[in-house]
């Protein structure tokens, strides 16, 4: 299964993408958007950093607030590494920015694994006060371990979570990280980590303000929510997020023989492989207490040999 559709909107302001050189189109507020920059792939007249460069000429990037980052015209074979210099130069032009998303390609233009990344946090590094960021594409993607004091939300949607990015993200301060999303996804497209090294993020130690963890869209979810069900973190969690995986009763059993998850404000648990009767446990011991619980199936596939063997698959792959 692959990534879906482009963002619709970053930092809480909807997406408004750059027109090309040659579209007629009235430009809005610079703050009251955000500005989604991408090359246009096939006709390959302007590239995503000419494509910047007159963005930064035509809009008063002093007031904006949030950026898409969309295809750069080579991501099937190269990183943005010419990207990720071309934003660092202008910080100085950017000083209200808030909101990066790097890497905002359609299955149509690059399939999400197939979309080549490098080292993201030059990004960070650049802008201080950044409080939103996430990437897409696990290809060449590295995140070694970093401090940010700003950053309240870090997304990273990838068919494959290399074992380096997770022990980076794992490893970096970020004392004010309120919601976490990582997609961790399958061996056949790169993912190597194990529940254990999640493990500083479970301790909560570098942690303080988190409220939101998904952990998800991976093939070993199984073994993340028996790791989960004994997490310092999650006391302090409003919304716990293990979909999207290979769920099955070993996990969801694990979770309900854990740490109570009733002070929870939502579980979602969407895309699974259930049985009736644990949804049945779950709902009875979580939906009293006024936990919001996403059991949907949604379009969780799987297949089985000739011996007996089942093959559950993750939402996100390819």
């Amino acid at each position: 299964m692959t990534s879906g559709s482009h963002l619709e909107e970053l930092y809480g302001l909807p997406a408004f993408v750059f027109p090309g050189r040659d579209e007629s189109t009235e430009l809005p507020e610079p703050d009251a958007v955000a500005w989604g920059i991408a090359a246009r792939t096939y006709d390959g007249e302007e590239g995503w950093v000419e494509t910047f460069e007159r963005f930064c000429s035509e809009v008063d990037t002093t007031r904006v607030r949030a950026l898409i980052v969309g295809a750069w015209e080579d991501a099937y074979d190269s990183g943005p590494t010419d990207v990720i210099e071309a934003l660092v130069a202008a910080r100085d032009r950017l000083p209200a920015l808030r909101a990066v998303f790097l890497g905002d390609i359609e299955s149509e233009e690059c399939e999400i694994s197939w979309i080549n990344q490098a080292d993201v946090t030059p990004l960070l590094a650049g802008f201080p006060a950044l409080e939103e960021f996430g990437v897409r594409g696990g290809q060449g993607l590295e995140f070694p371990a970093v401090r940010h004091d700003a950053l309240r939300k870090l997304v990273v949607e990838t068919g494959g979570l290399p074992v380096g990015v997770v022990r980076g993200i794992a490893a970096s301060e970020l004392p004010a990280l309120e919601h976490l999303d990582l997609w961790l996804g399958t061996s056949w497209y790169g993912a190597d980590s194990e529940a254990g090294d999640l493990a500083p993020i479970l301790s909560g130690a570098r942690l303080p303000r988190l409220r939101h963890l998904a952990l998800r869209n991976s093939e070993i979810q199984d073994e993340i929510a028996a790791a989960v069900a004994s997490a310092p973190v999650v006391d302090r969690l409003e919304v716990l997020d293990l979909s999207m995986g290979t769920l099955g009763d070993e996990g969801a059993t694990a979770l309900l023989g854990g740490q109570p998850l009733t002070h929870l404000k939502k579980l979602d648990l969407h895309h699974n492989y259930l049985s009736e009767p644990l949804r049945q446990r779950l709902r009875a011991t979580l939906e009293p207490a006024g936990v919001e619980l996403d059991l949907d199936k949604d379009d969780a596939d799987w297949d089985q040999d000739d011996d007996g063997t089942i093959h559950r698959y993750v939402a996100v792959g390819e």
